[in-house]
């Protein structure tokens, strides 16, 4: 409130002109209330946009070098030939987006966060220059805050956990993920939840504080890995041998190319089975083509099989017939029915 007192305070510019030039002390209180209060809350209210302004400013350059500066580092690095080299640069192409999303996101975050600090640095000056005790301001504001951070512990955690996430890139929207409640490819990204739809259409929403761990399963490169059964009487080595060959012709395959990133492995056999032998073969590819390059890969050892005449395993039982014993029998003599 407007206090009319005997002489002017220090820093009142305007109060000792104007006395000095009247003399009067109650006209120059006012002119210093009138005149020098308004002039000082619009300087503060003009030194906080131009601080906002100037933060925001190196808050875009950091922003633009951090996509640019992200893009064209990452794929000067990629040191294959031939094919590896462009589905490494496909690969890195399609994640280019995604780092300019994350950077944004990023940059309007902290232009988010700039943009309260500044208010509620320059609405403290202004209060301070009307005369009010801003220490009971400051006492209440730090009540209000823990009052909230007890109150809204959920949806702080789950701010702070999609600050990191995007932050660190562990996924972005076109991923495929595994979050540990659901699985699915990832539509939208926020601070605050990640939006999910599976392979049967449905749509999850997970809160970015809930996850605890996420696998991704569309970064850089993917492997499919094909554990393929056959019988007991067929030979490893020959069954190798036909599947290097298939999944040699499909790394051939110009349909193929981009997609399969490296010469495809037979690891050999992976376990001994009730029924047959299991023979592991592997395919490293593109991100989100694992499963399309393994569907291709069973029709062409299925057909491969047929014409090798390559048994698949199928279930084995040994049956027991027991009948009354005769005169001078042994026994039971068990039959194998196959």
């Amino acid at each position: 409130m407007l206090s009319l007192s005997d002489t002017c305070a220090d820093g009142e510019d305007i109060c000792d002109w104007v006395l000095r030039e009247t003399g009067d002390q109650r006209l120059a209180t006012i002119s210093d209330w009138f005149v020098g209060k308004p002039f000082a809350l619009l300087g503060s209210a003009l030194l906080g946009l131009v601080v906002r302004w100037l933060l925001h400013r190196l808050i875009d350059r950091v922003v633009r070098r951090a996509a640019a500066g992200g893009l064209s580092g990452s794929m000067s690095r990629v040191p294959f030939g031939g094919r590896m080299s462009e589905a490494f640069a496909r690969a890195e192409a399609a994640g280019a987006g995604r780092r300019v999303q994350r950077a944004q996101t990023m940059g309007s975050l902290l232009k988010s966060i700039v943009t309260g600090v500044v208010v509620a640095v320059t609405v403290t000056m202004m209060l301070s220059e009307l005369g009010a005790n801003i220490g009971p301001v400051i006492a209440s504001a730090g009540i209000i805050g823990v009052a909230l951070g007890f109150g809204a512990q959920s949806p702080v955690k789950d701010f702070l956990s999609g600050i990191f996430m995007i932050f660190e890139d562990q996924y972005g929207v076109g991923d495929v993920v595994d979050p540990g409640e659901a699985s699915g490819t990832v539509e939208a990204v926020s601070l605050r939840v990640t939006r999910l739809r599976d392979v049967n259409g449905t749509v999850w929403y997970v809160r970015n504080g809930e996850i605890v761990r996420v696998g991704n399963m569309s970064q850089n490169w993917a492997r499919t890995v094909l554990d393929i059964a056959v019988g007991y009487a067929e030979d490893p080595a020959r069954v190798r041998r036909v599947l290097q060959e298939v999944a040699h012709e499909l790394w051939e395959d110009e349909e193929f190319k981009g997609l399969v990133i490296e010469e495809p492995e037979v690891w050999g056999v992976e376990q001994l089975g009730i029924d047959g032998v299991t023979v592991r073969v592997t395919l490293k590819t593109a991100p989100m083509e694992q499963w399309a390059v393994a569907r291709a890969m069973r029709e062409r050892i299925k057909a491969r099989f047929d014409h090798e005449g390559i048994e698949m395993p199928f279930p084995q039982r040994v049956v027991w017939h027991r009948s009354p014993p005769e005169a001078g029998d042994a026994g039971a003599v068990p039959a194998e029915d196959n």
